[in-house]
């Protein structure tokens, strides 16, 4: 039970981050996106993170700083 949980966390809070991301124009390739947005979610998770703003806000975050997306 508390596995499907978690995968509702990390699959929400994707979600969450992947519009922003796609409203804000910042949006790259879809897979890669999607490949790193999963995997910082699921690590952070792991680590005991489990609020789904946090998750989002820090992954966006790091995609931006991975791919060179700057703030205007």
């Amino acid at each position: 039970m508390a596995d499907i949980l978690l995968s509702h966390l990390v699959e929400h809070s994707v979600q969450i981050a992947w519009e922003f991301l796609e409203r804000s124009g910042d949006l790259g390739d879809a897979a890669e996106a999607s490949q790193f947005l999963s995997h910082k979610i699921e690590q952070m998770v792991r680590n005991g993170e489990r609020s789904r703003l946090l998750l989002s806000n820090r992954a966006i975050d790091a995609y931006r700083r991975q791919f060179g997306v700057l703030d205007a």
